[in-house]
């Protein structure tokens, strides 16, 4: 079975490993900084549409950071 926390650590994974300042990531998204690193932290889930979008700006596949790979 597939856990919050570890689409979390996939995704937190995902935006350290990125060649992106959290700042650009959140002003290509339109949301607050702050939000980025609350992904990072694990304090919060990014809506699906955030989800998708950011999966595109990161270039990381969705099924990847849903553990479906």
């Amino acid at each position: 079975m597939i856990t919050l926390a570890q689409i979390q650590k996939r995704l937190a994974e995902a935006i350290e490993q990125s060649n992106m300042k959290k700042s650009q990531i959140a002003k290509e998204l339109n949301i607050d900084p702050t939000q980025i690193s609350s992904y990072v932290k694990g304090r919060k889930m990014p809506a699906l549409d955030t989800l998708a979008n950011l999966c595109k700006i990161l270039d990381v596949d969705t099924n990847y950071i849903l553990c479906q790979d």
